[in-house]
Parts: C-alpha cells; sequence; structure tokens
C-alpha cells in the first residue's frame, strides 16, 4: 500500500519549501517523487511556437522527493507517518500513526 497517493494533503519537511503545505498533483512511482501543488515552482523561458505564440514566461511544478514530504493528520493537522490498517469491512486502509484518523482522500 503506498504512502502517498494523488490528492492527499502534504507539508514539505526539508529542503528549499520546508513548511510549504499543497495537494499531490501527481505520484511519480518509479522516480520516488511527487509533484505537489504551488511547490518547487520554476520559471521556464519559452520561444513563441505554433502551440504557443505568445511565448513568454511559463511557471510550473516540478518534482519533490517523496523522503522530503509528509501526509497531514486529518485530526490535528501536523505532519504524520502512515500505518495500514483496517475498516469495519476488514479491507486495508491508510492510517494517521498517532491520532488513528483515516487517511483517505
Amino acid at each position: 500500500m503506498e504512502r502517498l497517493r494523488k490528492n492527499d494533503e502534504v507539508i514539505v519537511i526539508s529542503g528549499k519549501d520546508k513548511g510549504a503545505k499543497g495537494k499531490i498533483l501527481k505520484v511519480l512511482k518509479d522516480e520516488n517523487r511527487v509533484i505537489i501543488e504551488g511547490v518547487n515552482r520554476v520559471k521556464r523561458h519559452t520561444k513563441p511556437t505554433q502551440k504557443m505564440p505568445q511565448g513568454g514566461i511559463i511557471e510550473k511544478e516540478l518534482p519533490v522527493h517523496t523522503s522530503k514530504v509528509m501526509p497531514l493528520d486529518p485530526k490535528s493537522g501536523k505532519p504524520s507517518r502512515v500505518k495500514v490498517g483496517k475498516d469495519k469491512d476488514g479491507n486495508k486502509i491508510r492510517v494517521a500513526a498517532k491520532s488513528g484518523a483515516s487517511i483517505e482522500s
């Protein structure tokens, strides 16, 4: 079971964007990286093309390594580790380690 999934609310715990919160837009499983909304933004200068006749400066998010982010605990709003628990039907779910709250997006 994955620790991080698309649409999870996470916080960056190290690096230049430390403390930034955002929603996961994409998980790059093979590279162990995630793209987070509003985090690790860079500017790219582009020439005018047929696709983009305007050209100019485009801002986009680059991936962040998964070890640098932690999911937010739904109860406290603080970063939390993830453990696997079971729901009422016996299915596996992700659970915040300290509070025991379900982390489902």
